[in-house]
């Protein structure tokens, strides 16, 4: 079975420190400045969706919609998580590379 790259590299950034998870994490982290990429499981409310769309979009930060809770929650060893911070602009950018290649979206 072959494992997923985007999720791969989220692991790789939660053990180097550049992860930070959970909404209320996530959003402080956003709200701080020291965001580069915001994530949002796929099943996470809409009203969730919807505000940290409309926060990341107002500091002009990627958000993307990827996988599920239980999946990012895994991905960074810990329990379900809604959305995911990168604060790396590196780790950030190879995951958006990632993100455009994969199609499993």
């Amino acid at each position: 079975m072959r494992q997923d790259p985007v999720l791969q590299l989220l692991g790789l950034a939660q053990k180097a420190g550049y992860v930070k998870s959970g909404e209320f994490a996530a959003e402080n982290t956003i709200k701080a400045g020291k965001g580069f990429l915001c994530i949002v499981a796929g099943d996470a409310s809409d009203n969730t969706r919807k505000h940290f769309g409309d926060m990341c979009s107002y500091r002009n930060i990627p958000c993307e919609e990827y996988s599920d809770k239980e999946s990012l929650g895994h991905a960074i060893g810990k329990e379900a998580r809604a959305a995911i911070c990168v604060t790396d602009s590196n780790f950030a950018g190879q995951i958006i590379r990632k993100m455009s290649r994969d199609e499993r979206r």
